[in-house]
């Protein structure tokens, strides 16, 4: 005991002002990775991890246990090799949201949407198609590009009116079940793929469309709206949160809100409004 007593003191007083600030710097980016993967299925995986090398180091010790320590300990090379593929989706989205964090957009305070007329013409277009009853999937590109999500669909290049959206969602258009990405307050490409979203939610519920919307704000800073055929309702993606509004409600002031902030989606939830996190 007075071994070990002695042994903490020597590190105690070998710890300088450089240490404190190593220390604190590794806690800070595993605290921001925890935060990051909240909520998750890698949470999960990541709580699996920690409790079967807790558990096995135990009984190790515990039942001497040769070999079992042996193996776990030969593991961590293993483990740094298998980490980055099991976490790629949430390694990814951690280097995009330092890219976002010195981008120029972040600076400059520009968004994937130009001045509130295609604010406007995307909200009129939600409220049609809620009214009217027809699934819709608009992708609104931020910071993040969407360009490898563009190039899987038709390229359109035109500007945004309710009436063009409302023509590419329209039941018998061959582009109906696919996304429209907007960039600068063009309409860039629809019939694009996105990625669903792996995470529980109130989005599960909803379908495919709410699932894609989901995703592609999760993976990116996109702001993503799904239009349900079934309910007549909007749903609003922002950064991994999402909010449904009743039929008939347009979404105008919402949109208008974050795109109106220097700040990426995620950290500017919408006025009078709690994000329910999917």
């Amino acid at each position: 005991m007075a071994e070990a007593l002695g042994t903490l003191i020597g590190i105690a007083g070998s710890i300088d002002l450089r240490s404190v600030v190593d220390i604190l710097l590794v806690a800070l980016v595993l605290y921001s990775l925890l935060l990051l993967l909240r909520g998750t299925t890698a949470m999960s995986l990541l709580r699996a991890i920690v409790v079967v090398y807790v558990a096995g180091f135990a009984l190790s010790y515990v039942l001497q246990l040769t070999m079992v320590g042996w193996l776990l300990r030969n593991s961590f090379p293993a483990m740094l090799v298998a980490i980055p593929i099991l976490f790629q989706p949430e390694l990814r989205r951690v280097l995009e949201q330092v890219g976002r964090g010195f981008g120029i957009s972040r600076l400059t305070g520009r968004n994937g949407l130009d001045g509130s007329a295609a604010v406007d013409a995307v909200a009129r277009a939600c409220l049609t198609l809620g009214q009217r009853h027809v699934g819709a999937l608009i992708v609104l590109e931020r910071a993040t590009g969407l360009q490898e999500y563009v190039d899987q669909g038709f390229l359109i290049d035109a500007v945004v009116s309710p009436e063009l959206l409302l023509a590419l969602f329209a039941t018998s258009s061959p582009f109906h079940d696919g996304a429209v990405v907007i960039r600068r307050g063009r309409i860039v490409a629809a019939r694009c793929v996105m990625p669903l979203s792996d995470n529980p939610g109130p989005h599960v519920a909803l379908g495919t469309r709410h699932r894609a919307a989901a995703g592609i704000s999760e993976q990116t800073d996109a702001i993503a709206i799904a239009v349900s055929e079934e309910r007549g309702s909007t749903s609003l993606a922002v950064g991994g949160r999402m909010v449904t509004f009743p039929p008939g409600e347009n979404i105008r002031s919402v949109l208008a809100h974050h795109f109106a902030s220097r700040e990426p989606a995620a950290e500017t939830p919408a006025p009078e409004e709690e994000l329910t996190r999917v």
